[in-house]
């Protein structure tokens, strides 16, 4: 079943969106499904922190769920003490680092020493190991073990976004999607059916997720505002000095990258001058030479990348008229016919209906610029010839100046 049509590209007037420019011609040329170009996942959950946590010292390993008889262990047996564990965002990679550094250089290197019963003989005496984020190298760690769950978060709340499969039945009103969810969000009872379960929930007030059940943390973002910070430290914090401090520096944020995908086949880059590259080595296109040299502004670009993008996608090559199976096909013919020179005709580009893009996801249109064009304009601009005024009867030219008017009218006055 189709749920969703677009003719790409998208014309502006009704006729043309039925039937394309070219259908005019006795051609059809509509693309009636939403294109996207190729993307890769930039995380794969490989249930890493399903793992078992093993041991800084030794072989010992223990459940995700027994996290605190590890921390037992390695304090009784090793006279290890990590400071705000429940911090650590990631305790499982976080160990994992530590034991690889303790290998590396002794433990002494990095802990802090706190000797007990100092006052004792020697032999009652005790050395602990306080590992912490007063060390340098452990809060960057922490840090960056933040900002990657932070990222992870973000991604699997998008997936959620974009999930369709998702079905449930709701807890409020009689809507159902699918399943028969039975347990009250807050205290997490299971009734035997739904009315008990509404009245339930009504009478308690617990049409909410239990703010104590600190299972829910790792999925709110407000959790990594800050390291050092939950929820309730940041809540419980002054507004007004958030407002009188706030700072708009963006520097450090770091956005998944995008990368662009090449005009003739799927070659992606991360940056705009690897993929140019790429068009001029690979397939002797050579866009910021073509945009210099016909002059080209940032809309103009816009059309003509939309147009390339089209007619790659129709596997027909425009010059000779072939029609090929695959795009490769295509784009090896015009290559090495040099038959991509004939996508530059302007008539053919320059028209309204590609400002709209051929591919919902074309990165490349948002590195596109005009800044060369403009310097061209301005190139075009200081070299418009001035003609000097006819100076050959000067005596002539100042008895009708206007200033000379203006002169005698206020010595009459």
């Amino acid at each position: 079943m189709v749920t969703r049509q677009r003719l790409l590209p998208r014309p502006l007037g009704p006729v043309m969106a039925a039937v394309g420019m070219a259908a005019v011609e006795g051609k059809k040329d509509w693309i009636l499904e939403p294109l996207s170009l190729p993307e890769f996942p930039s995380c794969i959950n490989d249930g890493f922190t399903l793992l078992p946590l093993p041991c800084i010292f030794c072989e010992d390993c223990y459940p995700v769920e027994e996290q605190e008889k590890l921390l037992g262990h390695m304090i009784v047996e090793h006279k290890l003490v990590i400071a705000d564990v429940k911090l650590i965002v990631d305790f499982r990679r976080y160990i994992l680092y530590w034991k690889k550094r303790f290998i590396e250089q002794p433990i002494t290197d990095f802990c802090t020493v706190v000797r007990t019963n100092s006052q004792a003989p020697e032999g009652e005496q005790a050395d602990y190991y306080l590992l912490c984020d007063v060390l340098p190298e452990d809060r960057r760690l922490r840090e960056q073990l933040q900002q990657k769950r932070l990222e992870e978060v973000l991604e699997q709340q998008q997936q959620e976004r974009n999930d369709s499969s998702f079905a449930r039945v709701c807890v409020f009103c009689n809507e159902e999607f699918a399943g028969n969810s039975l347990q009250c969000l807050y205290c997490e009872k299971t009734f035997r059916d739904k009315n008990t379960l509404k009245d339930h929930m009504r009478k308690k007030q617990h049409r909410r997720i239990n703010a104590k059940n600190h299972e829910y943390d790792k999925f709110y973002t407000i959790n990594y505002l800050e390291l050092g910070k939950n929820w309730e430290e940041v809540q419980s914090e002054d507004d007004r000095e958030m407002i009188e401090e706030q700072d708009d520096d963006w520097s450090d944020w770091q956005g998944p990258p995008v990368c662009a995908v090449c005009l003739f086949c799927e070659k992606a880059q991360d940056t705009t001058e690897k993929l140019q590259l790429h068009m001029k080595v690979a397939h002797h296109f050579d866009l910021p030479n073509l945009k210099y040299e016909m002059g080209l502004n940032f809309y103009q670009q816009v059309k003509l990348v939309n147009f390339i993008r089209r007619e790659i996608h129709q596997c027909c090559c425009k010059q000779c008229g072939k029609t090929f199976t695959s795009k490769s096909e295509v784009v090896s013919h015009m290559t090495e016919t040099n038959h991509i020179m004939s996508l530059l005709d302007r008539s053919d580009w320059d028209q309204p209906q590609y400002y709209f893009p051929t591919y919902e996801n074309d990165a490349l249109l948002c590195s596109l610029s005009d800044c060369e064009s403009e310097s061209v304009a301005d190139n075009q601009i200081t070299n418009i010839p001035v003609i000097a005024e006819d100076i050959s009867n000067l005596q002539a030219l100042k008895k009708g100046s206007i200033l000379n008017l203006l002169q005698h009218s206020d010595t009459k006055n």
